[in-house]
């Protein structure tokens, strides 16, 4: 697929004086810059977080109530329910603020509860709220939900049941009736950052709690590995105090973490490697996710607060082996629908993807539509039965609003949920057909050409020379990675095959390449199909993220090559 590559630009006069200030290579002051770090001291706090410049969680709108009402219930013994979603920043949140209220509460009235993804569905559920009422809970403390259940808390408040929110999603215009709500994004709270996940919102209220009762930094410092999972699995900004948690939880997860993450760790083969970011994300993470896919998510929250690490390792068995059964029924599925899309010119043609079997496992059915859109790049929805019904999940191109596709189709369908980029919906099996048609037109109609061509997003381009340790040092020094910081991505241009370049596995290209006397060498994964370009003795520019790579004991640099194309 060819792709349209954009190089990112920044004003010089930043970069000359932020190079001056600092005197580090323009190219990584570009960077910087387009990043909105522009000053020396905006430099220090980026390159050196420090604890001290995360914020006072008493500036959070209803902090004081929220305490308060935690207090009061402890002072009075009521029983506590920890509310969470089911997936990783569900999970990780309910995980830290039940391990935090069993070292200050008894734990005989404290419980924890994690919806059924099929049975009862994402957020708070009716089912519960009974479950709370019928087993004495009177205060219910939602994390990574809540915001959008008024109805619901409405009914718990009716049968004697008190709800904190910790929540991070868009509020609507109506909020719950909650006895607190804590979320940065409303409208009238002061709090400084507005990009938290669920379960730093929660942080952020088990760190009120515990200035309340003078604990030791310590006491809640611990929960640093787990924060640092959720933000990096719910692709929230790493950024301001993002980007301070997770550099600290990253050191956490390196130097101490909770046996449930070693656990995870182990068990997913990095035990000897530095964990980062991209660690999270596609070993540990991918995990967690598995146990509300494929069976119950509750089973997450017992790996994440459990303290003997052998039981720990059990726990993250069962995980370990859900995300193989999810990568089994992942592969699976992904293959038969791009059969479908292969075995029809019609369905190849369209500028949408629509595509359904009955037999399909509806918790994977999200991460196939992403995979589809590696092959054709376009809106994509995949459907399976659930039940009477059919239900599905749909992903999104770079700058095309999904939701009001869908929405414009809500004539076919019997529900309905999401945003710009992803959503979800149910319909009748009898209607997937219009489904499917109304779908490509509202699609084909709407989408501008250039939306349906994947864009690489370049930093800058660099010199062959300019590739040097040092370099390479302060790129590393850029990390904890993710949303709004993502690992920089080069150019660089006119360069020439030295003769050595080969495919290696039938798929994949090792490069050797020559610019100006200056050699290197890189992996193309999967870029066998291109290999006769690279040999015409045609000059090519070469698209890249750099790379260390450790060769009988020596360390060297090396080209993560992402594309290539002849020099214009």
């Amino acid at each position: 697929m060819e792709k349209k590559w954009n190089i990112l630009q920044a004003p010089n006069e930043k970069i000359q004086t932020l190079h001056q200030a600092l005197k580090i290579n323009p190219v990584i002051c570009k960077i910087l810059v387009q990043r909105g770090i522009d000053t020396y001291e905006a430099s220090k706090e980026f390159f050196r977080p420090q604890l001290s410049q995360l914020h006072d969680p008493w500036l959070m709108k209803d902090m004081d109530k929220a305490v308060n009402r935690v207090i009061s219930a402890m002072e009075s013994g009521e029983k506590i329910l920890v509310f969470g979603d089911y997936d990783v920043d569900g999970t990780t949140a309910v995980s830290c603020m039940y391990r935090f209220l069993r070292k200050i509460y008894d734990t005989e009235k404290l419980a924890f509860y994690i919806p059924h993804r099929y049975r009862e569905g994402y957020g708070v559920s009716k089912h519960g709220i009974d479950f709370a009422k019928e087993n004495g809970f009177s205060l219910i403390i939602s994390l990574d939900c809540g915001i959008k259940s008024v109805d619901l808390i409405r009914y718990a408040r009716t049968i004697g049941i008190d709800f904190i929110i910790c929540d991070h999603h868009l509020p609507d215009s109506e909020l719950p009736p909650a006895a607190a709500i804590l979320n940065p994004k409303q409208k009238d709270c002061n709090y400084p950052y507005k990009e938290l996940c669920g379960c730093g919102v929660g942080f952020k209220l088990i760190s009120a709690i515990a200035d309340h009762f003078t604990l030791d930094d310590s006491e809640i410092l611990c929960y640093l590995d787990l924060v640092a999972t959720a933000i990096a699995a719910d692709i929230v900004p790493i950024t301001g105090e993002n980007r301070v948690l997770t550099y600290y939880g990253i050191k956490a997860v390196n130097e101490n973490p909770s046996p449930g993450v070693k656990a995870l760790i182990q068990l997913g083969g990095l035990k000897k490697k530095l964990i980062s970011v991209n660690n999270l994300v596609f070993v540990i993470a991918p995990r967690v996710n598995a146990a509300g896919r494929m069976d119950d998510a509750r089973k997450a929250v017992q790996l994440f607060i459990e303290e003997d690490f052998e039981k720990a390792l059990e726990y993250a068995g069962m995980l370990h082996n859900d995300n193989d059964d999810r990568k089994e029924a992942d592969n699976t599925i992904t293959n038969e629908a791009l059969s479908l899309i292969e075995s029809d010119q019609i369905l190849v043609q369209r500028k949408s993807t629509v595509v359904f079997k009955d037999h399909w496992h509806k918790g994977v059915v999200g991460i196939v539509a992403s995979r589809l859109i590696e092959k054709y790049y376009r809106p994509t929805v995949v459907l399976t039965r659930s039940g009477e019904i059919v239900a599905g999940s749909a992903r999104s191109v770079a700058g095309f609003n999904l939701y009001e596709a869908i929405h414009a189709c809500r004539d076919h369908l019997l529900g309905y949920g999401g945003h710009f980029a992803a959503a979800g919906m149910t319909l009748l099996p009898e209607e997937v057909e219009s489904f499917s048609r109304k779908f490509e037109e509202i699609v084909s109609s709407t989408i501008l050409p250039e939306q349906l061509i994947p864009e690489i997003r370049i930093d800058a381009e660099v010199k062959f020379s300019d590739l040097t340790h040092p370099f390479y040092n302060i790129v590393c020094q850029m990390e904890p990675f993710g949303p709004f910081n993502l690992r920089p991505i080069f150019v660089a241009k006119n360069l020439r095959d030295s003769g050595f370049s080969k495919i290696v596995k039938e798929q994949h290209i090792r490069f050797s390449l020559t610019q100006e006397k200056n050699n290197f060498s890189g992996i193309g994964f999967n870029m066998a199909d291109k290999f006769s370009l690279l040999k015409s003795g045609t000059d090519i520019d070469l698209v890249f993220t750099l790379d260390e790579n450790e060769w009988n004991d020596e360390k060297f640099l090396q080209l993560k090559v992402i594309d290539f194309r002849p020099s214009a």
